[in-house]
């Protein structure tokens, strides 16, 4: 006989104490503000919006991994770990580079939130910057376990149950610091030399955060 759905959930006092912790885990500004912020400020509202549904859909193949045991084996491989960790900071280095070079295009489209690119390319994007963060992958690997019940079985479901609470809360707050930021790009652009010194700012915080993650970080 089959269990009931609800037996193979996470218990609700562990899910309530997960909650809470990713709440103050996400409130607090952390590389993934400074990302979100930075992109808005490099290509507007949508571009901004986008970056975090990419950074977002990351989650899904992580804690997957993690639900499987392969994210433990990641997180405790040294090769593997700084692999990720140098290739997704020389991405946003990249990032960075490309908003500062083309910070004349920014100015170009008045339209908070037009492109000059494709909104497909933005949220793929974004998307890297989240698959090859290994802060994440140490993340969920060191705090989920903490919060799965062993003996209700059905260990993967509750980590996946747990991945998703945890992207519903990153989404959300990302998403409000992307709105404030491009309400301040708003004022900006009503300046073609301003727009384009902003869309700088953004490419340098988003250098700046490729280069903080290459030195920092969990280490083995």
């Amino acid at each position: 006989m089959s269990r009931p759905y609800t037996d193979v959930m996470v218990p609700l006092d562990n899910l309530f104490a997960f909650t809470l912790a990713a709440l103050v885990l996400i409130l607090i500004p952390g590389p993934a503000v400074l990302f979100s912020v930075g992109r808005t400020l490099a290509l507007g509202r949508t571009g901004g919006l986008l970056s975090v549904a990419g950074v977002g859909l990351a989650l899904i193949p992580i804690v997957g991994l993690v639900a499987i045991g392969v994210g433990g084996i990641i997180a405790q491989s040294v090769v593997l770990f700084t692999i990720l960790k140098v290739a997704g900071s020389l991405y946003l280095v990249y990032l960075g580079i490309q908003a500062i070079r083309h910070r004349k295009d920014a100015s170009r489209a008045p339209e908070v939130g037009r492109l000059p690119r494709g909104h497909a390319q933005q949220l793929w994007q974004g998307f890297v910057v989240g698959v090859t963060n290994p802060k994440t992958i140490a993340f969920f690997v060191a705090v989920l376990p903490q919060f799965v019940d062993l003996h209700a079985g059905a260990v993967g479901p509750q980590i996946m149950e747990l991945g998703l609470v945890f992207a519903v809360i990153a989404l959300v707050s990302d998403s409000i610091w992307v709105l404030a930021a491009a309400a301040a790009r708003a004022w900006f652009a009503r300046s073609p030399k301003r727009i384009e010194t902003l869309t700088a700012t953004g490419g340098g915080l988003m250098i700046g955060l490729g280069g903080i993650l290459l030195v920092t970080g969990p280490k083995h």
